[in-house]
């Protein structure tokens, strides 16, 4: 394996192998050894889970870097969340996306699982409008 070499900011955050760490300052470090990480914005706060999509990326972050008696309860709960999921959607297109983010999951890929339901988080938010931009009675506006 090459060495990775990653760059943070002072005040981003990384986890490797269920270790929390926030950068006091600009740092540069080297990995030499494979470990399970996420740094920065791939970090998601169980405060900001507020959809079925965001839940199952954090059970899926939880399984994928927390510690070795969280990652397997982790898991369990990502692959329900997915199952509940696939059960209540109604689009083919979504649903195609879900089997195979079941299947990393499944198959432990989970880094795969999780950029996978990042991308759905991501296209999730566009479909929606944000607050206050929905009109609340068709056809009339205010």
């Amino acid at each position: 394996m090459a060495n990775l070499v990653l760059e943070l900011k002072p005040g981003e955050m990384m986890v490797i192998n269920g270790a929390a760490i926030r950068f006091r300052t600009r740092s540069r470090l080297e990995l030499l050894t494979r470990a399970r990480f996420l740094f920065g914005k791939q970090i998601m706060s169980t405060v900001d889970a507020s959809s079925a999509l965001r839940r199952i990326y954090c059970a899926l972050q939880t399984a994928y870097v927390g510690g070795e008696s969280e990652r397997l309860p982790a898991l369990a709960q990502a692959r329900g969340l997915i199952v509940d999921m696939l059960e209540a959607t109604p689009s083919e297109a979504k649903l195609t996306l879900l089997r195979r983010l079941e299947r990393h999951a499944e198959t432990d890929e989970l880094y795969a699982a999780l950029k996978l339901t990042r991308d759905l988080i991501d296209r999730e938010e566009v479909e929606q409008p944000a607050d206050g931009d929905e009109d609340p009675t068709p056809g009339t506006r205010l």
